[in-house]
């Protein structure tokens, strides 16, 4: 079935539509109804995207005109029915919209600094635990939790940390865990910076998160384990042979890997992950916490030297054996830097950027604050603010001002409205009114600023400009595909059967056999089995019979294959019967075919997801017939035969 992914509609609009940097080309390349398109915009996009194209069709220009038009053609027919209005598509647009905003509002200096010291940090990994005690960010009076963590601290610099966990830890007020090994970004920022900066043997100070108050002790400080490239054999937990167990099939393929026999061909005959069982099971290199298993990542960087090989383990996916191939350490910071710096802008670190990036925007912008707030609204504030129910009064002089950004004015009203907001964080939590008064108003005037600054960032970065027009399109793209083409064709019972039924020819299945397969990297055990099966033996028998002496001599797989899986050599002989001897993969193996199930027309339920595939093309075509008669197309050949002179070849 075509992938109804967003991703998918972005990549293609990332080729398909942009602005003209190119201010001097303005010649008109085409119209669709009254819309008109740059030469100067194909050409940049065509340029630029050149690499991205895949189809080798799409590089001719008139191709590639082609398929610009029809992208042109969707966006003006999604707008002419109003899915640009839509509440669903307004509010996907938005949560697209701000996170993109975050990746382009920072502070250069500050980024930079933050992001050597994440480099620096990486490099090594820290061993500790910590004591917690649970407390609001929003409370002030922390005294007494302040002194219960520093007699905490003492009894752990006499006692030892295991005996004060298990006398403190309730799981609930206060938490006293081993944290084990970890490195930069895998705790919040302020905890980070202490665990970082406390020696090994040492007990840190308290100190304060947004979870509470904390103290650490560090047990040990190493080396971050760099990168890893290793070879797998994975045994599925879900196999759709019944007789299989897991566990069972994974100690037999370790028995031979001890024998001798080769791991990449024991790889490719008996691992299930099939992205990598024809690579002889190679994944792609890793680093400490790149994998989702934690175990398997474990076991990986347990290894020391090439060659070495784990035992059988188990992870959520299946049983695994490991080989290691390559160790590496750390990337230099240069290869590192972007990763780096995503990282620390979606990270707690990103507060520190927003702080710098605000005084930067001062600097830019008009920014002037009325010096009376304080003094005005402290006197507003009651104990009715700590109960959650305070209200604006009716005398509040709303239309002063509160801070001018440029020529945008936020009023007493806007600043009354956000305290009334932001009270149900003090709720029984009471602090001085002119603290609260004034710790919100440096939030608040630091968001207005963000704001305004992201409000007018279309119109200041054109890079920031030209991504968003994708995504913005991209979404309204996905909108449209799917009410007319996806779902269309799903939807169309009659249809789908009546376009199956035209094209049967196109969906059969390969020639195939049901059989089982004998296999051992000694050629007398093969021999042995294959006379085993002259006489009848069944498989467990001969399993029974050949495995013996706690060796792995064969194993036995069963099923129905195409004549392409890779399990079987590609000179096989079809015909039922039991096959000679064959010599593949570095190991012998002997095929008892059952039977043949020659080529055969699948059946509509058998070749559904094809055949819907396959319907939604045919759709889309005919629906493109439809919209270049609805909007006419105008191409100038002349500005075309200019635009194909200039692209870069």
């Amino acid at each position: 079935m075509k992938f109804k992914s967003v991703s998918t509609l972005l990549s293609l609009c990332f080729y398909l539509f942009s602005f003209a940097q190119n201010n001097s080309e303005n010649d008109i390349l085409f119209t669709v109804a009254d819309e008109s398109v740059k030469a100067s915009e194909f050409i940049r996009v065509y340029n630029k995207n050149l690499d991205l194209v895949k189809d080798e069709s799409q590089k001719d220009v008139d191709a590639y005109l082609n398929l610009f038009v029809n992208y042109q053609l969707k966006v003006m027919e999604a707008k002419r029915l109003g899915l640009d209005k839509d509440p669903k598509y307004l509010r996907e647009f938005d949560n697209y919209k701000k996170q993109l905003t975050k990746n382009f509002m920072s502070e250069s200096k500050v980024t930079d600094a933050l992001v050597k010291e994440a480099f620096e940090r990486s490099q090594q990994e820290v061993k500790a635990s910590h004591i917690l005690i649970m407390i609001e960010p929003s409370e002030q009076d922390t005294l007494e939790v302040y002194n219960r963590l520093l007699n905490m601290r003492q009894r752990v610099l006499d006692e030892g940390f295991e005996n004060v966990q298990k006398d403190v830890h309730n799981g609930t007020t206060v938490f006293a865990e081993d944290l084990g090994y970890f490195s930069a970004f895998k705790m919040v920022y302020d905890f980070e910076n202490v665990a970082y900066t406390t020696k090994v043997g040492e007990v840190s100070m308290p100190f304060r998160t947004q979870f509470g108050f904390h103290i650490v002790k560090v047990f040990d400080k190493r080396p971050s384990r760099g990168e890893v490239t290793v070879q797998h054999i994975m045994v599925s937990n879900r196999q759709t042979d019944s007789t299989l167990v897991p566990e069972e099939r994974i100690r037999e393929i370790y028995k031979k890997v001890e024998q001798g026999e080769n791991f990449e061909s024991l790889a490719k005959q008996f691992s299930d992950d099939k992205s990598t069982a024809s690579k002889g099971g190679l994944l792609a290199p890793f680093k400490g916490g790149q994998l989702t298993s934690q175990e398997f990542e474990d076991q990986a960087f347990s290894l020391n030297s090439p060659g070495d090989i784990s035992q059988p383990f188990r992870t959520d996916y299946g049983w695994h054996i490991v080989k290691l191939i390559q160790k590496l350490g750390l990337e230099p910071f240069e290869d590192a830097r972007g990763e780096l710096e995503v990282k620390v802008k979606r990270d707690s670190r990103s507060s520190l950027i927003n702080s710098a990036l605000v005084e930067t925007l001062k600097s830019k912008y008009m920014v002037t604050l009325n010096d009376e707030v304080i003094p005005y609204f402290e006197t507003l504030i009651n104990e009715d603010f700590f109960r959650n129910s305070w209200k604006l009064p009716d005398y509040l002089v709303g239309n002063h001002k509160v801070l001018d950004i440029d020529e945008t004015q936020y009023l007493y009203s806007d600043f009354g409205n956000y305290l009334v907001g932001v009270q149900r964080r003090y709720f029984d939590k009471p602090i001085a009114a002119k603290t609260l008064v004034n710790n919100e108003l440096k939030t608040f005037v630091e968001s207005m600023v963000l704001k305004y600054h992201e409000d007018h960032l279309e119109n200041e970065n054109p890079e920031f400009a030209h991504v968003l027009q994708e995504y913005r399109d991209g979404l309204l793209l996905f909108d449209l595909m799917e009410q007319k083409v996806w779902n269309a064709a799903t939807k169309d019972s009659v249809g789908l059967r009546t376009y199956f039924e035209a094209n049967k020819n196109k969906y059969l299945w390969k020639d195939r056999i049901e059989a089982l397969i004998i296999s051992g990297a000694d050629k007398k055990s093969i021999a042995e089995a294959k006379a085993h099966l002259g006489k009848g033996m069944n498989a467990n028998d001969i399993k029974a019979k050949l495995n013996i002496n706690n060796k792995q001599n064969i194993i036995v797989t069963q099923g129905t294959l195409e004549l392409d899986n890779p399990s079987l050599p590609s000179n096989l002989e079809v015909k039922k019967g039991i096959s000679k001897i064959y010599d593949y993969n570095d190991a012998f193996h002997v095929i008892h075919v059952i039977d043949v199930l020659p080529s055969t027309t699948k059946t509509f339920e058998q070749a559904k997801g094809l055949v819907i595939n396959d319907f939604q093309n045919k759709i889309e075509k005919d629906w493109i017939k439809t919209l270049k008669q609805q909007f006419k197309v105008t191409i100038n050949q002349e500005v075309l035969a200019k635009v194909k002179s200039q692209i870069i070849k």
